[in-house]
């Protein structure tokens, strides 16, 4: 199996386990979790030939660690980004004093004026590092790293999250936590 074909299974999963299981003609427990064995019979019936070893390796080599098994390995989901309505279970914690924001150029205006807004997701995406925001910001045009002073925001009331790759979340950012 090529990194390409691995990739498109990825991003096909990222489709159903975020935003529309029902395509799939799967449905997602209240924390998010899909039957294993379910998701593979109904990809495989929808023509995206997939075993038990390959959703493995697409989700043990996925480089932005997107999917999680659960301790018995017989249910996944993403990590974050969903738009479905579901709670992860992530406890409140504590941020480093400063988290990035990545963006495309176009946004910064609207950013620096209205702050950081979640959209159609359940939390906005913060990074512990400037190159993983840099990548984010560029998938949508040149990218800006923004610097969100997340321990101030937490000690001024906001929660903060941290998803099973490393992903930090927020409900949102005002403006004035934004350098």
């Amino acid at each position: 199996m090529s990194e390409k074909d691995t990739k498109q299974i990825s991003k096909f999963l990222s489709y159903v386990l975020r935003h529309d299981p029902g395509s799939l003609g799967i449905s997602l427990d209240a924390n998010g979790w899909a039957n294993v064995a379910l998701l593979i019979e109904k990809m495989n019936e929808n023509g995206r030939k997939i075993d038990r070893e390959l959703l493995d390796l697409v989700v043990e080599t996925n480089s932005k660690k997107r999917f999680a098994f659960n301790d018995a390995r017989d249910m996944i989901r993403a990590s974050q980004g969903h738009s479905v309505e579901i709670e992860l279970g992530y406890e409140p914690l504590s941020p480093p004093e400063i988290l990035y924001h990545g963006t495309a150029a176009q946004n910064v205006d609207a950013i620096q004026k209205e702050g950081i807004h979640k959209g159609s997701r359940h939390h906005v995406h913060l990074s512990l590092d400037k190159a993983t925001a840099a990548n984010v910001g560029g998938r949508h045009g040149k990218p800006v790293i923004m610097e969100v002073m997340a321990l101030q925001m937490h000690n001024d009331g906001y929660e903060f999250f941290l998803s099973e790759n490393g992903v930090w979340l927020t409900d949102g950012v005002p403006a004035g936590y934004i350098k």
